[in-house]
């Protein structure tokens, strides 16, 4: 997915088109919410803010992609997750 959307960004960069991801870690969700006490402590551990993220959390990223404020960025990878990716 990654390297799709770099290979992407940079064909249509001259056409003023971006293309970034967003890599988000566990977010809670019905999904997640069936998982038993000690996977979720698990996830938990690993991610320095201490929590799941939230699904508006992610809306926000994407909403910001999508705004003018990010109309220079392209080919990135958003990690929006708590701080999981810096481990």
């Amino acid at each position: 997915m990654i390297g799709s959307m770099k290979s992407f960004s940079e064909e249509s960069a001259t056409r003023r088109i971006t293309a970034n991801c967003i890599a988000p870690s566990f977010i809670e969700n019905a999904m997640t919410g069936e998982l038993p006490e000690n996977v979720i402590k698990n996830m938990l551990d690993a991610i320095p803010q201490g929590r799941m993220g939230q699904a508006d959390e992610i809306a926000a990223s994407v909403a910001f992609l999508a705004s003018n404020e990010a109309s220079y960025i392209t080919g990135q990878t958003f990690h929006v997750n708590g701080g999981m990716a810096m481990i």
